[in-house]
């Protein structure tokens, strides 16, 4: 635009100093040659092309024509197109002095926007018809159409989709009353293999750890789910559903302990490790926070590094799910004056943890 308006300005004054010297027979060859061939144009182009450069040259041009005139010339636009782009640069310059209205119903205001935004979130049944009546029953006065349109560039689907649950938010509504148990194995260096009998609550990721065994009988496991459910009553945390594989340590007595208490037992299907995601991803996080780490000399030594890192997991470790709090400690208040910060390190199993 700015290099091509000056150039076609400069290329007219040399075609008009052309003209000067030719006769009014030759002058009007040249005017009908090419309104012909913009005749012949026009019925084969239906919207040509204008830069803004042309558009302001022909503006230029045009301006000192009166509309009569205009409307008699072989334009590739129409005559008021003409008239619009010479008040437009007028128009911007004196906004004041144009009356003109914006087309179309005018913006509805940012507060009714984010009402209708808030209704929509918090009230995943209700789609477009149901929001703009909750409005009128307040008084607001808005289009259906347009609480549609807010709805639509906000990315909000229609009510039927957005009504549907998922897993994840299925989930987090029932972990208040969800406790998960599982088994996971630990090899000492004398060649045993021990099993860990740890649970975890959906709630709030608190981990228990049950204990450690060679030798997981049925015996055992039941006085470990005995002692769970002392330590539940003790706590107060309420649990309905308790979440375990199928293996076959846990035995119709464990189940019975459970269901004394009113916890429903609900098994995963088979080799499905994802229905008990939660129990499974801590497992994982044991063995590679602690276990991959540490030498385990027998059972004795695996039990104090396993209440040592309980504790620390309950205590210290920040959880994303928790919005980076630990199951019993909230996130504490921010810092005001950080400058300057007295930190001291704390140390758990020689330094596997600081």
């Amino acid at each position: 635009m700015p290099l091509r308006l000056p150039y076609l300005a400069v290329s007219s004054v040399f075609a008009f100093i052309r003209l000067l010297p030719m006769s009014d027979v030759d002058k009007n060859i040249e005017i009908l040659t090419p309104r012909h061939q913009l005749a012949v144009l026009q019925r084969q182009s239906d919207r040509p092309r204008v830069t803004s450069a042309d558009r302001a040259f022909l503006a230029a041009l045009l301006h000192r024509l009166p509309p009569a005139r205009l409307r008699q010339l072989h334009l590739i636009v129409p005559p008021d197109t003409v008239l619009r782009w010479h008040h437009d640069p007028m128009r911007r310059r004196h906004p004041h002095n144009s009356h003109r209205k914006q087309p179309g119903r005018p913006p509805t205001r940012r507060a009714i926007q984010t009402l209708i935004l808030r209704l929509a979130r918090e009230n995943p049944g209700c789609g477009y018809r149901r929001i703009h009546g909750e409005l009128a029953v307040l008084g607001i006065k808005v289009a259906p159409s347009t609480v549609w349109e807010i709805l639509r560039a906000h990315g909000i689907d229609p009510a039927p989709e957005r009504d549907r649950h998922t897993w994840a938010a299925f989930l987090r509504g029932q972990a208040h009353a969800t406790l998960a148990r599982d088994f996971f194995t630990a090899n000492a260096l004398n060649g045993a293999t021990l099993y860990v009998f740890a649970a975890i609550e959906h709630t709030n990721r608190r981990i228990r750890i049950q204990g450690a065994t060679a030798h997981p009988t049925s015996d055992r496991v039941t006085q470990a789910a005995r002692n769970l459910v002392m330590d539940l009553q003790d706590t107060g945390a309420t649990v309905r559903h308790l979440i375990r594989d199928r293996d076959s340590k846990f035995t119709h007595a464990f189940d019975a302990v459970s269901e004394t208490e009113g916890i429903k037992v609900v098994t995963t299907s088979i080799r499905v490790p994802r229905m008990n995601s939660v129990m499974e991803r801590w497992a994982q996080t044991c063995r590679h926070e602690l276990l991959a780490r540490t030498l385990i000399w027998n059972q004795a030594h695996l039990l104090h590094a396993l209440t040592q890192f309980e504790a620390f997991y309950n205590q210290h470790r920040p959880h994303r799910t928790l919005h980076s709090a630990t199951p019993l400690r909230p996130v504490p208040e921010p810092i005001t004056d950080p400058d300057p910060l007295d930190i001291h390190r704390r140390d758990r199993l020689d330094g596997i943890p600081h």
